[in-house]
């Protein structure tokens, strides 16, 4: 397990990695975790939590609902008493347990959604979850016991939240990825221009280190760049 501290005591602690990252954002006795992974690493996702002692969440933030970040998020809300965060635009998604797939941004990924999405859609159904909180642009994280807020930031789907905490690290999602060199793109999004329009929006904050999804962490330099490639196509 990889550990951040931020300036001013929080730990982030990343507690799955692979093929998708799940967070814990810890405040002394009080612990928030940042997306779920898929179902198959449930076991993994429980014993790592155990080792850090966790018993109890406070919360649990959904940057967005695709099947890979949510499918223990049921689990995780009944099991470990957390209240369930998802910004307002996909709780109905959460709360049936399926979430369209979005369409490729690069043409492998373009070839290969126009020929399967819809007929593989309902494969990556996932167990059905209520949202305690449905959560907007700048909702606060500080009932909570965190300087925290969350940021709207869509185009890889149209409820990503980004997790800001004190304008140092930011929990970002699929808002960018950390797998390719030199590059923060994602293969696949909605609306790929609103995309790098929230790629600007995080730059506006202080942040200068980004934890996505999938991949490693992703400092300011390199985002700054990507964003500076794409507003100028």
């Amino acid at each position: 397990m990889k550990i951040w501290t931020t300036a001013s005591g929080y730990t982030i602690t990343r507690v799955i990695g692979g093929r998708c990252n799940v967070y814990l954002l810890s405040n002394g006795g009080k612990h928030i975790l940042v997306d779920t992974n898929l179902s198959r690493y449930r076991h993994t996702l429980v014993r790592s939590l155990e080792t850090l002692k966790i018993d109890r969440l406070d919360a649990l933030v959904l940057t967005h609902t695709h099947f890979d970040h949510v499918e223990n998020a049921a689990f995780i809300q009944k099991q470990y008493s957390a209240q369930v965060i998802v910004h307002v635009s996909e709780a109905e998604y959460l709360r049936r347990g399926n979430t369209p797939l979005p369409s490729g941004t690069i043409l492998p990924t373009k070839i290969l959604t126009s020929l399967i999405s819809k007929r593989v859609q309902s494969h990556f159904a996932y167990e059905p979850c209520r949202a305690d909180i449905q959560a907007d642009d700048g909702f606060s994280l500080r009932s909570f016991g965190f300087n925290a807020r969350l940021m709207h930031t869509p185009g890889q789907s149209c409820g990503m939240m980004s997790l800001i905490v004190e304008n140092e690290i930011a929990f970002v999602g699929d808002a960018m990825m950390g797998v390719y060199p030199n590059s923060i793109f994602v293969p696949f999004a909605e609306d790929a221009s609103q995309l790098v329009r929230s790629w600007g929006k995080l730059l506006d904050t202080e942040c200068t280190l980004f934890l996505p999804g999938h991949g490693s962490p992703v400092g300011r330099v390199l985002v700054e760049k990507c964003y500076r490639r794409r507003v100028s196509q």
